[in-house]
């Protein structure tokens, strides 16, 4: 079935669109977790799970290219890191997507508001994630275990098919299996989401899965809100916004169990 385009009967939803990818931009500047709010607002504009799915992860990519641009120094001291994980990154990357557009969209619906919640709780443990990472000490080692290997793919299948909250869960790996800093650490992780998110939205793009004007919207928005992000992020609590996401997240949980 072909996309839904966003024509003149439909004036009314260009505004939200804008604003949804451009608090998310902001959001996943400060706190991450702007997917909790992008993507539910595809889903009220009348869209099915799986292609509101599929638009968010084409819609949300763009602005991960200026957070790796951000993070090259921290990316080129772990070259050997970045290039020996970014392999399962990208193969499960496409696994999770390829799941994603053959789960049958009955089943699909039913897990989507328990993979809300799922990243609800993510999210709501990304601060003492980070204050754990933080503590550890740092080791000159480049080697990678297989544990974090296999671990990386999973997290990228997960990713690919849906991908709220896949940053903290890389975070949490690395501070299981690798003694570094946090910069280091978020560094890889950002690199890791733009490959996961990329290949994604490529194949969703390949197969015609997304709806490109809404996706096309909410990428220019995202872009600059995580633009505005990255320095209101000096001076907003990154504890409110998370607070704010996650109680937005647990409503539209609830309306989607509500609803069915």
């Amino acid at each position: 079935m072909a996309p839904p385009l966003l024509g003149a009967s439909d004036a009314h939803l260009w505004p939200l669109l804008a604003l949804a990818g451009f608090v998310a931009g902001v959001i996943n500047a400060i706190a991450g977790g702007g997917s909790l709010l992008s993507f539910p607002t595809l889903l009220l504009t009348g869209m099915s799970p799986v292609m509101a799915n599929a638009t968010n992860t084409l819609a949300l990519w763009p602005g991960t290219l200026s957070s790796v641009y951000a993070y090259k120094r921290h990316i080129g001291e772990e070259r050997r890191r970045a290039w020996v994980l970014s392999l399962p990154s990208l193969a499960g990357g496409l696994a999770g997507s390829w799941l994603l557009l053959h789960t049958p969209e009955k089943a699909f619906r039913a897990v989507v508001p328990w993979l809300i919640l799922f990243a609800c709780g993510l999210l709501s443990l990304q601060g003492p994630i980070a204050r754990w990472i933080k503590g550890r000490q740092a080791s000159g080692a480049t080697a990678v275990p297989a544990s974090l290997w296999v671990s990386q793919l999973l997290i990228a299948i997960y990713g690919g098919y849906f991908g709220a909250g896949i940053g903290i869960l890389m975070l949490a790996g690395m501070a299981i299996f690798l003694p570094d800093t946090m910069q280091h650490a978020n560094a890889l992780k950002v690199l890791f989401s733009c490959l996961i998110n990329g290949i994604a939205a490529l194949y969703f793009l390949g197969m015609g899965a997304a709806a490109l004007p809404q996706a096309g919207l909410m990428a220019v928005t995202s872009i600059v809100g995580g633009y505005a992000g990255a320095h209101l992020a000096q001076r907003m609590p990154a504890r409110v916004m998370r607070v704010v996401v996650i109680s937005f997240g647990v409503v539209v949980a609830g309306r989607l169990f509500y609803t069915g």
